[in-house]
Order: structure tokens, then sequence, then C-alpha cells
């Protein structure tokens, strides 16, 4: 039994038990997004989902190497209390862009491939490039976090007034809006497989020198942030700071299709992670170039994944020396908590809620009839998408049902939402598919001109859509949903959000599910087939 850890920026634990999954995020337990520290919560979730004890855990995989010493002795004491004095006979340590890389990798399913993990920084790097063979990986190249493209990404966010490692999504949806009207290839440039930071500094230091050369007033960055997340996208400011979106978003394409055109020649596919690979443009672009069966990104593919790729690089090590290593493809993610109906109805019958339970055809009517519908059912997903367990659903026809999401969820209006459809309708929705449809939300295409005018709600201003693809064999009550909705408007796809409010981590329990249901003013509550409406 192999138990992952992330002590540090969104923290979380994974648990390898005999080829079961169990892994979960510490934001979702103690609701405080993107936590950083040591994953106390989620490490004894995962024990308990598994019906563990901390004896029965054999090694302890622990994500990061370089900590300060008060980080490292802190880690050890909360080692310690759980697992008795000898717990250090368990640590093994695994470099951060090695867990990144073996996250992707190893849930690939490939046997021989390139492994590419490229983020802000870790453990002194902001890269690596492996070839991994037979389940060995060898790093052949690598970008210190002085040459980090992440950094730069996070810099244009934080010049733009928004959060750097936590809204550069936000930087890529706003550049659909305006076109690159700068050259930024004098800041940062791919050398090799390797990049070069021409600035010379990175951190706070970059983005005050970013505004220097944009002549962006740094001082006013938030108070223009919040005007157009309030849909002020006109102005002088707003406009300079959709071009330097669109001039960042562009150049970080220009960069990746140039790495993807490198590593091309070397005729291997790709499994990619880090926090760069949560760019579902610059994903597009890397499958144009690799092709569809050729490109997989881990879902967890941020530092919320580290557990992950710490447990699963030792696991397969082992398996290695002992000859079983054998390729296997990730099918799933709904590898967290499960909560059973008795339960939801001993809550609901707690806080004095009428329910009464229903089936598919009650969700679909009401997403027909325009209703908002939060949607809980089965094991929570791993990762940052909500893909069906824990979602907010609503009719992708109806282009007004985006303001109505906007409100209740506190979300910037300028960001797009995104559809579930129907596996075997992506060849039909997607303009350019060209292998197998993606499952888990980590890649953009450009939408048909049909499902453009069918479901207009979760189509992007250039016309771009990020799906997810839903096979009945891996989430069959949330494909019947889909399916019934289909039967009654003709559309294989529905609107799917993360069922949480902006700011917040996506619900996990459904203590956390009737919380946001109230708070965000939603129609319809389904929880584990139980069903509760709004109050007046």
């Amino acid at each position: 039994m192999i138990l992952g850890i992330h002590d540090g920026h969104d923290a979380g634990a994974v648990l390898i038990d005999r080829g079961r999954l169990f892994a979960v995020n510490e934001e979702r337990l103690n609701r405080t997004k993107k936590y950083r520290g040591f994953p106390a919560l989620s490490m004894k979730k995962v024990m308990e989902m598994a019906g563990a004890e901390p004896e029965d855990v054999e090694i302890i995989a622990v994500a990061g190497i370089f900590r300060k010493q008060k980080r490292l002795l802190e880690l050890e004491e909360n080692l310690r209390t759980v697992f008795g004095r000898e717990f250090k006979r368990k640590v093994i340590f695994v470099e951060h862009h090695l867990a990144h890389s073996a996250s992707a990798y190893y849930t690939s399913g490939w046997r021989d491939a390139l492994a590419v993990s490229i983020d802000a920084a870790g453990d002194g790097l902001s890269s690596s490039i492996y070839i991994a063979r037979d389940g060995e990986m060898i790093r052949i190249a690598q970008s210190t976090y002085l040459d980090s493209l992440g950094d730069f990404y996070a810099s244009v966010t934080e010049l733009l007034g928004f959060k750097p490692m936590r809204h550069e999504g936000k930087v890529m949806s706003l550049a659909a809006y305006g076109k690159p009207t700068y050259d930024l290839s004098s800041i940062i440039e791919l050398n090799g497989l390797s990049f070069d930071n021409h600035l010379g500094v990175i951190g706070v230091e970059a983005t005050r020198k970013l505004a220097e050369l944009f002549d962006y007033p740094l001082r006013h960055a938030k108070e223009i942030a919040l005007q157009m997340k309030r849909g002020k996208l006109e102005g002088k400011f707003q406009k300079k700071a959709i071009e330097i979106a669109a001039s960042a978003q562009a150049h970080l394409e220009k960069l990746m299709e140039e790495l993807g055109l490198e590593l091309r020649s070397r005729n291997l596919p790709l499994a990619y992670a880090g926090g760069v690979a949560q760019n579902v443009k610059a994903n597009a672009v890397l499958r144009h170039i690799l092709g569809d069966d050729n490109l997989w990104v881990f879902p967890a593919m941020d530092d919320g994944g580290l557990a992950f790729g710490a447990a699963v690089f030792v696991n397969a090590q082992f398996e290695r020396l002992d000859g079983r290593w054998k390729p296997a493809r990730l099918e799933h993610v709904y590898l967290g908590p499960a909560y059973g109906p008795e339960e939801v109805e001993e809550l609901l019958k707690k806080e004095g809620m009428e329910f009464e339970e229903v089936d598919v055809s009650f969700i679909t009517d009401a997403l027909v009839d325009g209703k908002l519908v939060g949607f809980f059912q089965g094991a929570m997903e791993f990762g940052p998408r909500a893909l069906g367990n824990r979602s907010i659903l609503a009719d992708p026809r109806n282009e007004r049902v985006k303001e109505r999401l906007n409100v209740a969820l506190k979300r910037d209006v300028f960001q797009p939402f995104a559809p579930s459809l129907l596996w075997e309708k992506a060849g039909e929705y997607l303009e350019d598919l060209g292998g197998k449809p993606n499952e888990f939300m980590t890649m953009s295409y450009t939408a048909s001109e049909s499902f453009r005018e069918l479901a207009p709600a979760v189509i992007h201003v250039d016309g771009t859509t990020r799906p997810q693809a839903v096979r009945r064999e891996i989430n069959p009550a949330y494909y019947e949903i889909i399916k019934a909705f289909e039967r009654k408007t003709g559309l294989g796809a529905v609107l799917n959000t993360s069922f949480n409010m902006h700011g917040e981590p996506i619900v996990c329990s459904p203590e956390d599910a009737l919380r946001t249901f109230r708070k965000a003013g939603l129609d319809v509550l389904v929880v584990e087939g139980l069903a509760v409406w709004r109050q007046g």
C-alpha cells in the first residue's frame, strides 16, 4: 500500500492499494481554495476510503524535495504523529517535475512516450522532458526556475490585476476578445527543448518590468480587472489589457507549437502535465501537431496532482523491480469520497427540507424549463474539473443562462462555460476532432457550425469550446441525463460547470452541496437521486 502526499500548494493525498486508487485534495475537505500545507484531512480520508490504518501503509511517497528547514521539520513532525517514530523508514521523496511527468506517463496507457512537465517552478526547475520506455523515465531536457514559461504567464496574470498561480485561465479567456498586438519573442523563447527568459527576472520583479514595457498602470490593475469581471470590456485600459492577454496567449501558443514540432520528430506520443497544461488553447495547438491520439494531458495537471504522480512513480518502480509493470490508461477520475442516499436523506430531514426521489426525466424536464440544477452523485472527481458528479447543469441552447450563472456563482462574465456531450456526438459537434474525443475537459476544440447554433451558451467568443465527451460505460447515470435531454431537444449535450461559488473549492459532501445550492440560489438540487427546490 502506497500513500502519496503533497505538502505544499494544492495539498492532497492519494492511496494505491493493489490497483485500487483513492484521491482527494485538501481544499475539498477544509474548504480553503488551493490550500497550502500538510494534507492531514485528505490523508485521513483516502485511508478511510480504502479501509486502511496507518500501519497498513508500506511507503509514503512525498512529492517535492527542496524544503526549508522549518518546513521539513513540520512535515516530519506531522508524519511522526500519524505513522510513529519509525516513519522515516517508509518515506521516499519524488522530485516535483518527476512527479508531474510521472502522473501523465503512468496514466497514459503507453509503454513508450515522451513525458513533459511545464509550470512556474518546483524544486528549482520550471520544465522537464523525459524519454519514458518500459516504465523507466530518463530526463533529456529541463529549464530552471529562472527560465520559466509558467512564471511568464503568471506575471502577465498579475499585471492584469488577477491572482497569479490561480487566475491564469482568466487571461486565456480574456485573450479571445482581442488580437495580439505585441511581439513577446524578446521576453521568452524556446531554445532547443528548453526556455530562455530574456527579462532576467521572475515573480513580482517580472510583473513590474512587464508593466514598464507595456506602459500598463500596475497600481490600477485590480480595479481594471474588477471592471472587466463585471462586463466592462471597453475603455482605454480594458482594451490594452485584452491586447496584452491576447499577445501573451498567442506567444504561449507559438512556443508550444515550436516545442511540439521539436518533440514530434522523436516519433513518440506525448504525456503532459504541470500548471501550463491547464491552458486548453495551448493544448489544442499541441494536439494539432501530434494528433488527437498522440497527446494525453493528465486530468489533475496542476500541483493538485503531485501526490498522485509521486505515488504512481514509486509504485511503478517497485513493479519494475518485480517484473510486473505494464502500461495502463486512467479511465476516469471519480476517485474521491462518495456518500449514500441514507446519509443524504438524514441531512435533508435534519435541515427540515422537503425532498422527493426523482429520475432522469425530472432532471431533463428541469433543464428544458430553464432551471439551474445542482447535480451530485457518486465519488467526487479528482482534479480541477467537475465531470458530472459535482456539477451545475443548465440548458446550453439558451444563451441567457450564462448571465444567470455568472450572477449566481459570482463568476467573471468574460469566462466561457463548457459542455458535457455524448461520446458518439463528438465528431458532429467538434470541427477539428481527428481521433478520440476528450473526456476530461483538458482540451479546446473549434465548435462545428451546427453546434454553435444549437448550443450558444457553451461556445466562447472565438467559436471554441472545452468539452467533456461522456461514455455510458464510464458514467452511466450522467450519460443517461444527456441522452434523455437529446430525446427531448435533439441536442446531445448539456452545460456543465463546477458546483462551487467563484473562489471556493468544488463541493465534496452533501453539506457542501446544500450550502452552495442555497448561496447560489439554484433552482433545483439533486443529491443521490433526492431532489430539493429553492425556497421562495
